[in-house]
């Protein structure tokens, strides 16, 4: 779960995401981030977009479940004050925890967000837990 701080939730702080920020996009989803070049105390946030396309509720509330946990799990490696997006597209509804996350690790590292520690991390955790 995303602690409170780190959430996106105005509309307005998604639009600028995703206007102003870059974007890198992989099978499964697509990444919007906005880096603050000197970031206020404020923490990382991250927001998500799961629509319809995707697929119905319950396919949906998983989907932004499992992007939950993954994002939640890489807040620590990207850097302070950074803003991300993450909107799931409908390949998404099929894919496993696995596939999401190698998708969010590309993007990320397209962006140029992901930090090495985590990077090798993520080449050891290839079997990890499915959600």
């Amino acid at each position: 779960m995303l602690p409170p701080a780190a959430r996106l939730r105005r509309s307005e702080d998604f639009r600028e995401v995703m206007r102003r920020g870059s974007r890198a996009g992989r099978r499964r989803l697509v990444v919007h981030a906005l880096v603050v070049p000197d970031p206020p105390a404020s923490s990382t946030r991250a927001g998500f977009v799961v629509s319809k396309a995707v697929g119905n509720s319950v396919v949906r509330h998983r989907v932004s479940r499992r992007l939950r946990h993954l994002v939640a799990a890489r807040l620590g490696t990207v850097p302070p004050g950074s803003s991300l997006v993450v909107r799931a597209l409908p390949p998404a509804a099929t894919a496993s925890s696995a596939e999401l996350g190698a998708d969010l690790d590309a993007a990320l590292r397209r962006l140029g967000l992901l930090t090495e520690r985590r990077k090798a991390c993520s080449d050891n955790d290839e079997d990890g837990p499915a959600v």
